[in-house]
């Protein structure tokens, strides 16, 4: 049956037994000015029911809702992040010949605000993201891919990612980049062109990983302190980063 006539009828049956109801009323106590006080009152109650059911519950559920969705969200980026996305940050930075004039901005420190986060993402998208193909090690970061090739594949499976459209994209970015250099047999002896066809997807991939990853950070510093103390230690741009607690 259509789920728009099922609801007709639905509708049309309650309002069906209201109206017995109400006549049974009539049956039992012959009043009709009390009925028709109890009706105009109910009906003058509804506007406030609505109000507070659609406008302030169901806003409040909602937000429980989105939250849970967001912290599940957030623990699948942190999984990508720690088995694949900040070694893919570390290994493709050393190839960009322009860090080093960005590399302190990329420092997360703790005392940053919202306002330090949003203005260095503004500030790196539109960043010119660039890698000299000459020192990517080709064949290492096809074979880091394509041992995580399951990993990602699963993660694009995740119907968490479907309300996050930025970070899907990067994983696709990043699953193309694996395509790519899994369809040469020979990724040392290519032409010119194709280098910079190949530089072309890493940069592309490089970018977007920077833009999550910073926005990760943000989270991370909002939610969990502990991470996010881990993440600024082992911050894949700051070239003294260490794991290890320093007084």
């Amino acid at each position: 049956m259509d789920i728009s006539k099922s609801y007709k009828i639905f509708g049309i049956t309650l309002v069906v037994a209201s109206t017995i109801l109400y006549f049974f009323h009539y049956l039992i106590f012959h009043d009709p000015h009390h009925i028709f006080i109890f009706l105009v009152s109910d009906i003058a109650f509804v506007p406030i029911e609505v109000l507070l059911v659609t406008m302030i519950l169901h806003k409040l559920l909602s937000d429980m809702e989105r939250s849970k969705r967001l912290e599940k969200l957030n623990m699948v980026i942190g999984v990508f992040f720690s088995e694949v996305g900040t070694k893919l940050l570390a290994f493709f930075s050393d190839a960009d010949p322009g860090l080093e004039n960005v590399r302190n901005r990329l420092i997360v420190r703790k005392d940053w605000t919202d306002e330090d986060f949003e203005e260095i993402t503004s500030f790196l998208r539109n960043y010119e993201y660039s890698v000299n193909i000459g020192n990517v090690d080709l064949v290492f970061l096809r074979d880091f891919l394509k041992k995580h090739r399951s990993f990602m594949a699963g993660l694009l499976e995740n119907p968490s990612l479907l309300e996050h459209e930025s970070f899907t994209g990067l994983l696709r970015a990043v699953f193309h980049l694996m395509e790519e250099l899994v369809s040469r047999a020979d990724l040392e002896d290519l032409p010119e062109s194709d280098f910079d066809h190949l530089a072309l997807d890493i940069e592309r991939a490089y970018g977007r990983l920077v833009i999550e990853w910073l926005d990760y950070m943000k989270y991370l510093k909002h939610n969990h302190p502990y991470l996010f103390s881990l993440a600024m230690r082992t911050n894949p741009f700051d070239t003294k980063s260490s794991a290890v607690v320093h007084s």
